[in-house]
């Protein structure tokens, strides 16, 4: 099977919904309290997807209540139908963990019949058995949400090099920016298409527009400039933490230059094998 499983469990407040944040940057294909018996048939799904599903991350924990009990059985099941798992096991002191409770103003799952420390106690009765089975313990007391993702990437072994999620928007800024952009380009001293009467008609997506776009040397020399610093700064916001990235290209109207400079783009970050799409926004507003 090429699935791998992550399975995170471990102490409720010792971080499992950040971990499962983490993972989702990462690509893992995230399912949060799903019972133990159903494991087995989730991971039969996966196979059935044909690879589509390379990497899956599962929260299991005592929420699940009696269904938690089935844990053993589902990873004996797991095993025997090979798909590989690893048991990801987090906690934290009980100060930490009775402090955040405080901060969050949650209750305890197990805390129904008592206070925070007992439901702590309990919890921690109940998972002792998949915390002797678990790849790793992660103590999350002292770490901040940055530190908890290195742990992460480092048990892991995933090369985050090129994780991060970029998207490339065309726009015309007579339309207003793109709201959420965290880069944007003003591509309008570019010569433009719409002053040529065979090209007015069509859009940066023709390629009779992409060669005129790109074939003064203004063009070029930009996309050197423009290039050398994105490939500089795509790594350095990747190791800051940042899982998304937009970057917003603009024109007059958003149907030539923007568009065959975003495109261009797009194939750029592809080939340096980033997470890249490319939306237009304003190619078809005449």
């Amino acid at each position: 099977m090429n699935a791998k499983f992550l399975i995170i469990t471990g102490l409720s407040g010792a971080g499992k919904s950040e971990v499962m944040k983490a993972c989702e940057d990462m690509g893992f294909f995230c399912v949060d309290n799903l019972p133990p018996a159903l494991i087995p048939k989730f991971a039969d799904m996966v196979s059935q997807a044909g690879g589509a599903i390379s990497r899956v991350a599962l929260v299991v924990d005592v929420r699940g209540g009696q269904f938690f009990d089935d844990m053993s059985a589902a990873l004996e099941e797991l095993e025997r139908i090979g798909f590989h798992f690893t048991i990801l096991y987090l906690e934290a002191s009980e100060d930490m963990l009775i402090r955040r409770f405080k901060y969050t103003r949650r209750r305890h799952p197990l805390a129904s019949k008592g206070g925070i420390v007992e439901g702590i106690a309990e919890e921690r009765r109940r998972l002792e058995k998949i915390r002797g089975k678990a790849h790793r313990i992660l103590d999350t007391s002292g770490l901040t949400t940055s530190q908890l993702k290195e742990e992460l990437w480092e048990f892991l072994a995933i090369d985050r090099s090129h994780t991060l999620a970029v998207t490339i928007i065309s726009f015309g800024f007579k339309n207003g920016l793109p709201k959420d952009s965290d880069l944007v380009f003003d591509v309008r001293f570019l010569p433009n298409p719409h002053y040529v009467e065979s090209l007015q008609p069509l859009t940066g997506n023709d390629p009779e527009v992409y060669e005129y776009v790109f074939r003064w040397p203004i063009t070029e020399q930009f996309w050197k400039r423009l290039t050398d610093m994105l490939l500089f700064l795509l790594p350095h916001y990747t190791s800051e933490g940042k899982s998304q990235l937009i970057v917003a290209v603009g024109c007059t109207g958003g149907q030539h230059r923007s568009v065959a400079v975003a495109n261009r783009l797009g194939d750029l970050f592809r080939n340096q094998e980033y997470m890249a799409q490319v939306e237009h926004r304003d190619i078809d507003r005449r």
